[in-house]
């Protein structure tokens, strides 16, 4: 294939539409959350049971929205879309983890286009603005994180508190065929 036939290789991640994601003890319908091919789907973790101060913990996770590259024309360099979001930790120290996967195999951060994939890279920041941040490995949490959020859907206080950084690196969109690109991340966040 002709290296201009890669140029109208559109491409895009999308959300699921709602509000924020919640857990708590109390909450846990929002897990039900389903998950639609083309769509970065969100699901919220729930705190371990078995110990009390853990229970009453709670993470939001709000202001997501659709990762569109659109149409790429220079192949020769990496495609980069960023996002700032809120997310709340509410627990004593305001950590949490964050677990990403996709849908490739074995969870594997992949768009897809009939039988033909791509593959992206996922980085999270606990800075809003950011235009890099940690790499993430598929169904591998990040721990250790602290959210600057002071209020579960950032209303008062800062308006964001992280960065979701989606990558598509320029040897993967150089042998890519022309097509039209989808997938599914889900992100999966839990106090620490």
């Amino acid at each position: 294939m002709a290296a201009n036939d890669h140029a109208a290789t559109p491409t895009s991640l999308r959300r699921v539409r709602g509000p924020g994601c919640l857990w708590d003890r109390l909450d846990a319908a929002r897990l039900a959350r389903a998950i639609v091919a083309g769509t970065i789907a969100l699901a919220c973790g729930l705190p371990s049971l078995s110990s009390p101060a853990l229970a009453a913990d709670k993470v939001r996770i709000t202001g997501l929205s659709d990762v569109a590259f659109g149409t790429i024309g220079n192949l020769g360099a990496n495609a980069v879309r960023s996002q700032s979001l809120c997310l709340y930790s509410g627990s004593s120290t305001n950590a949490y983890n964050v677990t990403a996967s996709g849908t490739g195999p074995g969870g594997a951060f992949e768009l897809a286009s009939g039988g033909l994939s791509l593959p992206f890279e996922v980085q999270w920041s606990s800075s809003a603005g950011q235009s890099s941040g940690a790499q993430l490995s598929p169904n591998a949490p990040l721990t250790g994180q602290v959210s600057g959020a002071t209020q579960q859907a950032c209303t008062s206080g800062p308006a964001s508190s992280a960065s979701l950084v989606v990558v598509l690196r320029s040897s993967a969109l150089s042998s890519a065929t022309a097509g039209t690109y989808s997938g599914t991340l889900t992100l999966l966040v839990a106090p620490e």
